[in-house]
Parts: C-alpha cells; sequence; structure tokens
C-alpha cells in the first residue's frame, strides 16, 4: 500500500482504499433485518391462503344449502343426494370442499322423517364440510 503526502509531514492512504465494503457486523444486521421482514410476509401469505379457503367453504355452503331451499320449494320433498341436486338442474355441479380438495367429502344432514309419510326417505336436509380442521376463529368447519 502506498502512502499518499497530501500535506507536508502528513500520509494518508488514497481516497480509493478507504471504504472498500461493509463490514461482517453491518451485513449480518441488514440479513438479519431481512429474514424478519420475509418471515412476516409468509405469516401473512399463509393466514391469506386460509381465510380465502373459508371465504369459499362459506359461499359454497350457501349455494348448495341455497339449491337444497329451491329444491324443496319445487318438489315439497328434499333430494335424495346431493347428486340429485346436479341432475335435476340445481347446481352444475357439486363444488370442491377447499379443505379436503374433494366433491365426495360434504357431510349430508338427513331431514326429519314426514309423520304423515314415515317410509318415504327423508332426504338431505343441510349440507356441512368434511374438513376436520378448525377455522381460525377456533370453531370447526365441519360445524359450519
Amino acid at each position: 500500500m502506498k502512502l499518499v503526502n497530501r500535506r507536508v509531514g502528513e500520509w494518508v492512504r488514497p481516497i480509493y482504499q478507504l471504504n472498500r465494503g461493509f463490514t461482517l457486523i453491518e451485513l449480518m444486521v441488514v440479513i438479519s433485518l431481512i429474514i424478519i421482514l420475509a418471515s412476516m410476509g409468509m405469516v401473512q401469505y399463509r393466514q391469506s391462503i386460509v381465510r380465502s379457503k373459508e371465504a369459499v367453504l362459506k359461499e359454497d355452503l350457501f349455494r348448495m344449502r341455497d339449491a337444497i331451499d329451491q329444491y324443496y320449494a319445487d318438489k315439497n320433498q328434499y333430494p335424495a343426494t346431493l347428486d340429485a341436486l346436479v341432475s335435476d338442474g340445481y347446481m352444475r355441479s357439486l363444488p370442491k370442499d377447499p379443505f379436503t380438495n374433494s366433491e365426495t367429502t360434504w357431510q349430508s344432514i338427513p331431514a326429519e322423517p314426514d309423520p304423515n309419510n314415515p317410509v318415504a326417505e327423508p332426504g338431505v336436509y343441510d349440507v356441512k364440510s368434511g374438513a376436520e380442521t378448525n377455522a381460525l376463529d377456533g370453531t370447526r368447519y365441519a360445524d359450519w
């Protein structure tokens, strides 16, 4: 390294050799801040995915229950299965449960038997999710 004499009696390093890079501490602080921000972002991202699946589940349950009500209003009986809603044109297809990712896991709640016609099949009165996990608010998806 060559020292340069700026003034008489004063020896200093050239300017291009003064600050060549970052210290290890500076790099560690920056990397730790990036890691903290990235982890906070991942938590928010995962929660937004769950919230969107919950919104889809609520909408699907509302649409299926509405189709069951329309079926009952038209035919004065509940559908025998959820597939009857599709075959009779009340729904285009059964939606996939967003948490089980399947169309076959919907739980059908049977209607009360008709006291005037005890031999008639009761039909599907309500539908619930087949997911066994809990929602963000602590309730089970199967109880919605």
